[in-house]
């Protein structure tokens, strides 16, 4: 692979992002280079590439795969182990957002369901459990949505991302025809 200032430049932003995705900047370089490579990379590829040390890709690897988001591929009469990005962006997408949501919403749903068990000792608690009843609700329904989500194949997830603002707009006009019992 020819890494040419373009692609360098995706890489290293790739890397910035990572960073707010839940990994570390070097690991985010790895996993964009492996994205925009249509060869299967070594250990030694990357670290050559990306001018880290072996050790630090190792580490890198590790890290992907268990995010479930890199493959390791075998050559033949090879017996170095090769790397590639698994699935499409989409299946990206899907398994950064499972990841999040299993690393830090899954434990902070847990944490408030256990909070809201207990009764509250004074008024001061009671105002605290009901606020984060609405934290626990909004979590809840963002789990669901996503799982939902999830089930749609990319195609209706394009087309339902390409109403975006427009299903406002027919909730709008939804409530404007048929008025709720609130009202």
């Amino acid at each position: 692979m020819t890494f040419t200032p373009l692609l360098q430049s995706f890489v290293m932003h790739f890397g910035e992002m990572g960073s707010r995705w839940g990994f570390n900047r070097t690991v985010g370089q790895m996993y964009a280079l492996l994205v925009i490579s249509d060869e299967p990379l070594s250990a030694n590829d990357i670290a050559e590439t990306l001018s880290i040390s072996r050790g630090n890709v190792s580490m890198g690897l590790k890290e992907l795969q268990s995010w479930r988001l890199v493959q390791q591929h075998h050559k033949p009469g090879d017996r170095k182990d090769y790397f590639m990005a698994l699935g499409s962006v989409w299946d990206m997408a899907q398994r950064v957002l499972e990841e999040r949501r299993k690393r830090e919403i899954d434990p902070t749903l847990s944490l408030l369901r256990t909070i809201l068990l207990e009764s509250p000792a004074n008024e001061q608690e009671a105002y605290a459990q009901s606020r984060l009843n609405e934290v626990h609700d909004l979590l809840e329904n963002v789990t669901h949505w996503s799982q939902e989500l999830q089930h749609l194949s990319p195609e209706k997830l394009e087309t339902l991302m390409k109403l975006g603002a427009g299903v406002g707009k027919v909730l709008d006009m939804k409530d404007k025809l048929l008025p709720s019992k609130r009202n």
